[in-house]
């Protein structure tokens, strides 16, 4: 798959399918390398599929010189659109950072986003969000990446779920993998997820919005994703009442899928 110079780094990307084009973009992690599989049922069978390494992540480089925002990985992707001649494409931002990105891209280039999904997202970090994403950077910096990953795969994920996955979730094919060994990757996410700030300007973001609450999210839940919807005119909110950071029920993943396909093709 093709890496191009985009907004003065080597951007990784990948495109899978066929049909209306759709930028999916996750957390801390990526859905590139194998990781479309964890992309929702369907979505590839519809849609062109445009997946992508944040910057210094796997196959992307970065330039740490400069201050890592979610407005540069924004324009970030609004230089991939132009290099892959997309004019108007679906956003969908699946739990976390990447849902923040796509706001900034739909205040930006409003004309390039044909609708925004957000899950697991937030406007403005509150402090609660604030001390445990930097709890989580000290402790890989001090303890390491193995501490680390057991912290925030027990923040995801519901018990009952870590118990019966647990070999699944932690290891170095396990939850949160591509930050392993990379620290300043760490750091640079940070620094974005901590001053991502889009909750004053919120009402001049005009694509058709439909923003997920996942009830259990003990990392994004309701307090942080409700003000999205709030902020945006015309939003549609849905709530997953069993659902962690991570939806790991089953019923409620074909809910969610069924959900998202459903909006999608509606605009």
């Amino acid at each position: 798959m093709p890496q191009e110079f985009i907004n003065n780094h080597e951007m990784y990307y990948e495109v899978h399918g066929t049909g209306d084009p759709v930028f999916c973009s996750g957390g801390w992690g990526t859905f590139c390398h194998g990781g479309e599989r964890h992309l929702p049922p369907g979505l590839t069978d519809r849609y062109r599929v445009v997946i992508f390494d944040h910057r210094g992540l796997e196959s992307s480089g970065d330039d740490a010189s400069v201050p890592a925002t979610t407005g540069l990985y924004a324009e970030d992707v609004i230089g991939l659109a132009e290099h892959l001649g997309i004019e108007h494409a679906h956003m969908v931002g699946s739990v976390g950072i990447g849902a923040c990105i796509f706001q900034e891209v739909a205040l930006r280039k409003p004309e390039l986003v044909r609708s925004l999904v957000n899950t697991g997202c937030w406007a403005r970090p509150d402090d609660f969000f604030l001390t445990q994403i930097g709890m989580w950077l000290e402790v890989h910096e001090q303890i390491g990446f193995a501490a680390f990953q057991r912290l925030v795969v027990m923040e995801a994920f519901p018990a009952e779920f870590f118990l019966e996955k647990r070999d699944r979730l932690l290891g170095p094919e396990g939850g949160w993998k591509d930050l392993n060994g990379n620290i300043e990757l760490h750091r640079r996410l940070t620094e974005a997820s901590s001053t991502h700030n889009t909750l004053d300007r919120l009402g001049e973001i005009t694509a058709p919005t439909l923003v997920a609450h996942n009830a259990m999210d003990f990392l994004t839940g309701p307090r942080l994703t409700l003000p999205v919807e709030q902020g945006i005119p015309g939003a549609r909110g849905y709530t997953f009442a069993k659902a962690s950071h991570v939806i790991t029920d089953r019923k409620e993943r074909a809910e969610f899928a069924e959900l998202l396909l459903g909006f999608l093709a509606e605009h």
